[in-house]
């Protein structure tokens, strides 16, 4: 069990690709950069084994997510995420190579 722990202790960095298709169908047209921004949450507890509540989105992916207004959000999105020792993930923008 300690031997557990102390893996899940260390900081862990990765990045991913998060499908946002869903967020342009299922939610009303007006609602869908936030239900955007709530799919990335939940695909991080998913991915980074954190809780909701320690997800933090950085300023420039929420600016990314709402660039095109509400109702036009990009399908999917390329993301950095951190997972601290003490649980929190963070989320940013992942830097495109140009």
């Amino acid at each position: 069990m300690a031997k557990e722990e102390g893996k899940r202790l260390e900081e862990l960095e990765r990045e991913f690709t998060v499908p946002l298709r869903a967020s342009k169908h299922l939610p009303p047209r007006t609602e869908r950069a936030k239900h955007a921004v709530l799919t990335i949450r939940r695909f991080m507890v998913r991915h980074m084994k954190g809780k909701l509540e320690d997800i933090w989105i950085d300023p420039r992916l929420n600016e990314f997510l709402w660039e095109r207004s509400i109702e036009h959000i990009p399908s999917k999105v390329r993301v950095k995420a951190i997972r601290f020792e003490d649980g929190l993930v963070e989320v940013d923008l992942a830097e495109t190579k140009a």
